[in-house]
């Protein structure tokens, strides 16, 4: 029946070997990357923007608003973890 594991093997291997698994695994380490970077710059871009606004009018205040791109920053270098992590995990399947 479907219990007997010498059964399972054939279907477990198929599986595990299919071609199209690392295209799509590598292709969420790559969107994991691509998007956090985006919106890292995204959020580099408009915080920049206010706080060049804010120079204008309240040249004191300039220092206490850098956080928000600090923040953007560290959600690039997120991203970056993120995708090393998925690419290492994926590499303790791969067995030559």
């Amino acid at each position: 029946g479907i219990t007997d594991p010498q059964k399972m093997v054939p279907v477990l291997l198929a599986f595990a070997c299919s071609k199209t698994a690392s295209f799509f695994g590598f292709g969420g380490v790559a969107a994991a990357m691509i998007f956090a970077n985006i919106g890292a710059a995204y959020g580099t871009a408009k915080s920049g923007v206010g706080i060049a606004s804010l120079g204008t009018l309240k040249p004191e205040l300039v220092m206490k608003n850098i956080i928000p791109v600090v923040m953007a920053g560290v959600l690039g270098i997120y991203g970056l973890i993120v995708a090393v992590i998925i690419t290492q995990s994926g590499n303790s399947l791969i067995t030559y």
